[in-house]
């Protein structure tokens, strides 16, 4: 932990806290010492202005409280992750269109405008400043994702009309939704398919039709689920039956080596200075855009079928120069 994130550390305490901080606490919280401890609080004061008091008897700090307002640090003082919570809320905000909640969304997106604000800055220049991009998004049909989204709140079966990618075929479907999913810019829906009697996984913007039915949902069990769905590799469900194993040439082996492709990957460098990395899957086809994006910085070793898979790709690419 360093300076940066110790002084965050102290202010998120200080600040959550109505009584003083015991110093065992903060050296504790920090994992530092008592020097430490001191010498930070010491440029927190000096260098930021903190009104932070020392109260003997608790033997702690706290904020002092006879100030007008409440004391937050000079400067953006977030860490990456609430940054991007605020900015990415900031942003899904300014993007709805007007509706009935139009009343309820502007004063929300005020606060987090409030959030995002600081002395430095004038109103919502931060926003102009750092940027969420999204990739590939694909817009699904408004009047689809209220029907889905009420199907799964309310517990209800939805009729669905649904035009796959893979195979180009539109079929009718029943389904009892499960749970929405945000991945990688783009909607989907996890669902139990009574046509195939089993989980399933649908892309929004595929849905042609929808239609609410009085049918209750069919629940199913959230470790379930996270068994079905989370073990797999990607957005594609299904407990995994095959590993794959890449390697990646030591110009990208320390950038892949920080990269988490899946939770129970394994990776280990050569001596060459290339990076081993094994990957449970079941579907190929996320993985295979993955692996053909590093282009000649990874040969896939295993199975044999991926690789082939992989060298009839790159085979067919370059025929398109030809």
């Amino acid at each position: 932990m360093d300076k940066f994130d110790r002084i965050y550390a102290i202010h998120k305490l200080l600040s959550n806290a109505r009584l003083p901080v015991n110093k065992t606490i903060i050296e504790q919280e920090l994992e530092c010492s008592h020097a430490t401890v001191e010498r930070i609080i010491k440029e927190m004061r000096l260098y930021l202005g903190a009104p932070i008091l020392y109260d003997r008897k608790a033997n702690g700090y706290s904020y002092t409280k006879d100030t007008d307002t409440h004391y937050e640090l000079p400067g953006l003082w977030f860490n990456a992750s609430e940054l991007y919570s605020l900015l990415a809320s900031y942003q899904l905000l300014s993007d709805v269109e007007p509706g009935l909640l139009e009343s309820h969304i502007g004063p929300l997106k005020e606060k987090v405008e409030a959030l995002l604000k600081t002395k430095s800055m004038q109103k919502g220049d931060l926003a102009l400043r750092v940027r969420i991009l999204s990739m590939a998004a694909r817009k699904p049909n408004p009047k689809h994702f209220s029907i889905v989204a009420t199907a799964l709140l309310t517990r209800k079966q939805v009729e669905l009309t649904y035009h796959g990618r893979e195979k180009d075929k539109t079929t009718q479907r029943i389904v009892s939704p499960q749970r929405l999913i945000h991945y990688r810019d783009n909607w989907y829906l996890d669902a139990w398919c009574h046509h195939r009697n089993g989980l399933r996984n649908f892309a929004l913007e595929r849905i042609k039709k929808s239609g609410l039915l009085e049918s209750a949902a069919i629940d199913i069990a959230n470790d379930e689920l996270e068994k079905h769905y989370a073990t797999a590799y990607g957005i594609f469900a299904g407990k995994p039956n095959q590993k794959a194993v890449l390697k990646f040439h030591r110009s990208v082996a320390k950038w892949v080596a920080e990269e988490r492709w899946h939770p129970q990957q394994k990776g280990q460098f050569g001596l060459d200075g290339s990076y081993e990395l094994e990957i449970p899957y079941r579907d190929a086809r996320e993985l295979t855009m993955d692996i053909l994006k590093y282009g000649a910085d990874v040969e896939v070793l295993a199975p044999e079928k991926l690789r082939q898979a992989i060298k009839q790709k790159l085979a067919d690419a370059i025929h398109q120069y030809n």
